[in-house]
């Protein structure tokens, strides 16, 4: 068996098991390897329920009083009946779960595992999993792997595939860490690492583990990153600029003065692009600091010295978006701008006089998504890439833009405030610039922490601010319902039937996830965007997103189970435009250190101080449920929890390279890896 091997080659993984795995990213067998538990469950002994705490997630054995009554709430059927453990009555709700009426009688005893929820003196627990003792003790005193699943795909399919390849005799990863390197860092073997991640023996099984592979990333990125000619060297551009009139006369122009840390942020753009050296800056500033109008300057710049320049955006709306802002600003001041918009949604005729404008210049600015880059685009002097919410974009993109015309001015603009110090070590190849300060008249985001309980008053508030013509975001960590490690978890799919049965009929909802079709996606999103749609209940996707002024609310369930940073970007939707807007952060947890974690949110909009906060409190123990997304993609690591493990990795990256770099015997299996995964562990396909 080996890495590369097709899943289906795997016993009880037919063509449909195969297309399932294939929904969440999953082909090989190396890719189901490196497919790694969310979290892991461990079901402890039945207990009382006076024995527990409200939104404690516990295992009951309850006698059902009476035959649970089902009914149908618009779109939604409902079942609820009461449950008694001998000591106390527990209201049990069940929603779209038709089987359960065969499956429960009155006087039948079960065992039943949930959230613990407390209301005016009254328990319930709503969904709950459903054992009989003989499946439950099977279950009891393991760590058992939760895996993020699709439609139609279990746990139990997952977790059986996993075991299968380690239970290979014939399967052996390849080892591409030195013994030295190993026992300076007392790392474990990589297939012990994999196997012990996948199925730990105990807790402190589990941190060796993934000590192990958090390093693997760090290890492989930073030298993919270090090893290349480009790396913190200064390389003359192909594409010299001289300082002209044009960006000055805009900025006299503008109804608004720009920032002090724009200007600053301005001219240091100015500096590199008419240093005669290739620019490589990345910009980090707040969702609306102001960065927008500074990569304008740029392009500006870029045009009035005679060269073409790019955009690139994440997404087709978000692109469109920066296209709009800059054909308006070019109609409206008269600029020497003649923008395109280039996106895979384009029609084949069109896009073929889209190439053919860009290829013989008469476009100077070419906004866009990954289509940028894609083979049949030939540019005709392409001097400024700029890049906006792409974290990844790096050494293999500038290579490849390289190819289209020489060696272009590079500014990356992220909304993501990494603390200095860590964006020194994953951005070495770039220098930094950032903007602290929000344009004046920003009136600052009121925020609020609360319990699950003040959910019916929050769900009121998005009433109210509806009412008043304005919108609302719901943000939940889940997609939809999934095994038991997300019992007490708010998904998007449940949730926003729910809102749909719960807010007046006059409130449109709508829902929005990664596993949408991009077409859908777009659709919620314009909807959402020309007011269509007054409440959307969505996963993080909306990180980066267009524009909603009237967008007023961002309330977020699970608030606990997500990086400070991250909650602070998602805040970042709101407050764009000139109402008063207010972020609900609803904390499912009764840890104090998630309540302490979250005070930082309430107290401060300061993007960079909230960073910088995250990185002191976060602690190699916090091994699940506040990983960020965005920092960098990596599978299993989190820049923040394991940012020593990563300053300790950096330095010894530098000190394998300038002692000759991987030449030696002892790294030849590293250099097998690297050439045969070169880029798959920076995904760099993602732009």
């Amino acid at each position: 068996m080996k890495d590369s091997d097709n899943v289906i080659c795997l016993k009880g993984i037919g063509a449909k098991t195969a297309k399932l795995f294939e929904r969440i990213g999953i082909t090989s067998i190396g890719d189901l390897l490196l497919y790694y538990p969310k979290g892991y469950q461990k079901y402890l002994a039945p207990k009382k329920i006076v024995e527990s705490k409200p939104e404690e997630t516990i295992t009951v054995e309850l006698f059902v009083v009476a035959d649970f009554k089902w009914k149908k709430v618009r779109n939604l059927s409902v079942g609820s009946g009461l449950c008694s453990d001998g000591q106390t009555k527990i209201a049990i709700t069940y929603f779209n779960a038709p089987y359960m009426k065969k499956r429960m009688t009155a006087g039948g005893c079960y065992l039943f595992r949930g959230k613990l929820k407390m209301e005016n003196g009254r328990y319930s627990m709503d969904q709950p999993k459903l054992y009989s003792w003989k499946e439950y003790e099977a279950l009891m005193g393991q760590l058992w792997p939760c895996y993020g699943l699709t439609a139609g795909l279990t746990n139990r399919t997952v977790l059986k595939a996993v075991r299968q390849i380690l239970a290979c005799e014939d399967f052996e990863p390849e080892e591409y860490v030195p013994d030295k390197l190993r026992q300076e860092y007392g790392l474990l073997s990589r297939k012990e690492a994999l196997s012990q991640i996948h199925f730990p023996k105990d807790y402190e099984s589990l941190l060796r583990a993934r000590q192990r592979l958090v390093f693997d990333e760090f290890f492989l990125f930073l030298l993919s990153i270090r090893q290349t000619k480009e790396y913190n060297q200064a390389i003359p551009t192909d594409y010299p600029m001289i300082e002209t009139a044009w960006p000055g006369r805009l900025m006299e122009q503008l109804p608004f003065s720009l920032t002090g840390a724009q200007l600053r942020v301005w001219e240091e753009i100015k500096a590199d692009l008419t240093s005669g050296l290739c620019m490589n800056r990345l910009v980090q500033g707040d969702v609306g600091s102001g960065k927008t109008i500074v990569a304008f300057l740029a392009l500006l710049l870029a045009v009035s010295n005679g060269y073409q320049g790019a955009l690139m955006a994440p997404t087709e709306l978000l692109a469109a978006q920066h296209f709009e802002q800059l054909c308006q600003l070019t109609q409206k001041y008269k600029l020497p701008f003649s923008p395109v918009l280039l996106t895979g949604s384009v029609g084949a005729s069109a896009k073929k006089e889209l190439y053919r404008s860009i290829g013989e210049g008469e476009a100077n600015v070419i906004i866009g998504t990954h289509a940028l880059i894609q083979e049949k685009v030939s540019y005709h002097k392409l001097g400024l890439v700029i890049t906006d919410e792409q974290h990844r974009f790096g050494v293999r993109q500038r290579e490849l833009l390289n190819e289209k015309g020489g060696r272009a001015h590079v500014l990356v603009m992220s909304a993501t405030p990494i603390p200095r110090t860590l964006a020194i070590i994953l951005y070495g190849d770039l220098h930094l610039s950032a903007i602290r300060e929000l344009p004046v008249g920003r009136l600052p985001i009121k925020n609020c922490v609360v319990g699950t309980s003040y959910r019916h008053k929050a769900h009121e508030f998005l009433v109210k601010e509806v009412r008043k013509g304005n919108q609302a975001y719901v943000i939940c960590p889940m997609v939809e319902a999934g095994d038991d490690e997300t019992e007490g978890l708010e998904n998007v799919t449940d949730y926003g039937e729910r809102l749909k049965n719960i807010l007046p009929e006059d409130i449109h909802v709508e829902i929005l996830h990664g596993k949408m079709k991009p077409a859908d996606k777009k659709r919620v999103m314009e909807a959402f965007a020309a007011g269509d749609v007054h409440v959307l209940v969505s996963t993080t996707v909306i990180e980066v997103g267009i524009n909603v002024p009237r967008a007023t609310v961002m309330m977020i369930e699970n608030a606990e189970r997500f990086g400070l940073a991250q909650l602070h970007q998602l805040r970042g939707r709101i407050g764009r435009g000139t109402e008063q807007s207010y972020c609900i952060f609803i904390n499912g947890s009764d840890s104090e250190a998630s309540a302490e974690r979250l005070s930082i949110l309430n107290h401060s909009n300061d993007g960079f101080a909230i960073a910088e906060e995250d990185l002191k409190l976060r602690g190699p123990g916090d091994l699940f449920g506040i990983r960020q997304s965005g920092e960098m993609d990596f599978k299993i690591a989190d820049i923040y929890q394991d940012a020593e493990l990563l300053k300790k990795v950096s330095i010894s990256v530098d000190h394998i390279l300038s002692e000759g770099g991987l030449e030696t015997q002892e790294w030849a299996p590293l250099r097998r890896y690297l050439d045969k995964n070169a880029g798959n562990f920076i995904d760099f396909g993602t732009i």
